[in-house]
């Protein structure tokens, strides 16, 4: 069996992953499940700058091919923040409902068909002696002026999917990966993966 090193320590991630990967007989590692392994600063400026960095990073340090994302959400009315701050945006210790908070407290005055957003992921995969290549998905939606669902992490309780009339927390996991900004990425670098495994 293949084995695929996810670049992230987050749960709600790499379990997306191995939904996405295992029915193709490749057996998914996050850096929680390898020691030694570093949190590699996120610097760039962009998704894709982000997950080329994390990717690059962990492919040479364990000579393997490595795939990184990077995602996050862009609000209109917040000039596309949180953006490449997603995790962090209400501070440092990676809170989601702190972030949430801060969205919803600085859209308080927006009107329902203004709050207009989208989940974007960039995906990088490194491998030693090949060409890092990266793709994107995106997934439209609204900001609802409350959470709602459970499933799911991060902003998904207020993510109102455009096509759908519920939240990303409101999906079962199977819908999600049909339709999220990571499967839809994910769709596309299926075409790549036969070049670095």
């Amino acid at each position: 069996m293949s084995q695929v090193i996810i670049a992230t320590r987050n749960e709600g991630k790499a379990a997306e992953f191995k939904t996405l990967f295992e029915p193709r007989g490749m057996q998914v590692v996050s850096l929680s499940d390898l020691e030694g392994l570093p949190d590699v600063e996120e610097t760039g400026h962009s998704f894709e700058e982000n997950a080329i960095l994390k990717a690059e990073t962990i492919s040479k340090l364990t000579g393997k091919p490595v795939i990184a994302d990077d995602s996050g959400l862009s609000v209109d009315s917040l000039g596309g923040d949180p953006g490449i701050y997603s995790a962090r945006y209400a501070g440092e210790q990676k809170d989601d409902a702190a972030n949430i908070q801060k969205v919803l407290e600085g859209m308080k005055e927006v009107e329902k068909d203004q709050r207009t957003a989208r989940f974007r992921c960039a995906l990088a995969i490194a491998a030693p002696g090949k060409e890092t290549r990266t793709v994107e998905g995106s997934v439209e939606g609204y900001i609802t002026e409350e959470p709602a669902g459970t499933n799911g992490f991060g902003y998904d309780p207020i993510f109102l999917v455009k096509d759908k009339g519920t939240t990303m927390a409101q999906l079962t996991q199977d819908e999600k990966n049909k339709i999220s900004h990571r499967a839809m990425a994910m769709k596309k670098l299926e075409k790549l993966i036969t070049e670095y495994f």
